[in-house]
């Protein structure tokens, strides 16, 4: 039994048929169903019948080289489109729903023909993962990659990516490269088998912000639950907020930095709404260092300083999620300061910033060598931190210093 056969599986007293599709874990099957949706499966105390062999040859799409290009037209800009899995990914092959098959233009233009016209097209894999499975070493090779097309003369990428950590993703890429032109983190909510997908519209969209004239790191998905607007959000400023919702995606602390007006005819129109780095303005630049082992701790009432020392063990630094504008037990003081490794302080609060020069407590955990946090998102000061011990004499000093947007000036929500 390979990938690719069709099957029948039998658990549980349900019978599940269709293609059998690679899996993460050895201890589950993974199912493309008739219907296009795929379903996961215990392999314990499952019956499985091979109906036909090799349906779909998956391992010779994943073996097939996985960067391509299609014709160009010198009048049109080239765009990258850099898969790294996830939903949207998912759409490329939909005759085996696996998102480890093949990922090139011709893939892409064939599950979102309203991208023709719009720019040429190179299609490369970095990783095909579900968004939960991201790692340190994907975001190195994802800037690595991007960093090569755009040497390769390439005016614009988009990343395909899953939702549930592309903000962090984008915050890494936010570090790591200094961008003469657009890069663009796309995903979609729901999947191309359901009428609510929302995987065209953002696709278009992020082709749209990758020919602009926006040379940051930016996140593109549905600014509402119509089908008219796409916000861009600073990759390290925005957050997935709703788990299913196709507007999941909010700028903490201000307005989205711009927004793409959807035309199903082709003529959507890119606005932004703040400053931003101009499109050739830096060099290209990569700074893809990182150092990995450093946690992000969220405080709770009651919790023990012992977590704090389990979870120092072996780290090279800590973030913290205190309350309000930064705090945590008086408990927690003396531990903080025993622990030689940097911590920088952030909020739980979705608005507002870190201030611990109000009372008694921030005062002693200033005093203890605790790095206030500003109004970084808590994740992206984790991916900072990581970015500023491998690349930095001094962490305190870098992680208070606005790099790529992550820290406001002020912080004055719809600024």
């Amino acid at each position: 039994m390979n990938a690719g056969d069709r099957v029948r599986v039998e658990r549980a007293a349900q019978t599940y048929e269709g293609v059998l599709l690679p899996s993460s874990t050895p201890d589950h099957l993974v199912v493309k169903l008739d219907g296009g949706y795929n379903v996961g499966i215990d392999r314990e105390d499952a019956s499985i019948d091979v109906l036909e062999s090799d349906v779909y040859d998956v391992e010779s799409a994943q073996d097939e080289q996985s960067q391509s290009a299609i014709e160009f037209d010198d009048d049109l800009p080239t765009v990258s489109l850099i898969s790294t899995g996830g939903t949207i990914a998912s759409t490329v092959d939909y005759r085996t729903g696996a998102v480890t098959a093949q990922f090139d233009a011709e893939d892409v233009l064939r599950a979102v023909p309203d991208l023709a016209g719009m720019a040429n097209y190179r299609g490369r894999v970095v990783a095909n993962i579900l968004s939960e499975n991201m790692t340190p070493a994907v975001w190195q090779d994802l800037a690595q990659a991007v960093h090569e097309e755009i040497e390769n003369g390439a005016d614009g990428i988009v990343v395909m990516h899953g939702t549930d950590t592309m903000q962090y993703s984008a915050s890494a890429l936010s570090f790591m490269l200094d961008t003469p032109v657009p890069i663009v983190f796309t995903g979609s909510q729901r999947s191309a088998d359901r009428p609510s997908s929302d995987n065209v519209m953002n696709a278009v969209s992020a082709v749209e912000a990758a020919t602009s004239d926006c040379a940051e790191v930016l996140v593109c998905m549905h600014a509402d639950e119509s089908d008219d607007r796409c916000a861009l959000h600073r990759g390290t400023r925005v957050r997935k907020n709703h788990t299913s919702r196709r507007d999941a995606f909010e700028t903490v602390g201000a307005k989205p930095l711009g927004e793409v007006d959807y035309d199903i005819d082709g003529e959507s129109t890119v606005t932004f709404h703040r400053e931003y780095t101009e499109r050739d303005a830096v060099d290209l630049a990569l700074h893809d260092n990182i150092e990995t082992d450093v946690e992000l701790l969220k405080f709770s009432p009651g919790m023990d300083p012992s977590l704090l020392e389990a979870a120092a063990e072996g780290s090279e630094g800590i973030v913290i999620e205190g309350t309000g504008l930064g705090h945590v037990n008086t408990d927690w003081i003396g531990t903080i300061e025993e622990l030689d490794i940097p911590m920088v302080m952030t909020s739980q609060c979705l608005e507002g910033r870190v201030c611990d020069r109000v009372y008694d407590t921030g005062r002693d955990l200033l005093d203890a060598g605790v790095i206030e946090g500003e109004d970084m998102l808590p994740g992206t000061a984790k991916v900072k931190l990581m970015w500023a011990l491998a690349n930095s004499d001094d962490v305190a000093d870098t992680m208070q210093e606005p790099l790529a947007g992550e820290i406001q000036q002020r912080s004055t929500p719809w600024l």
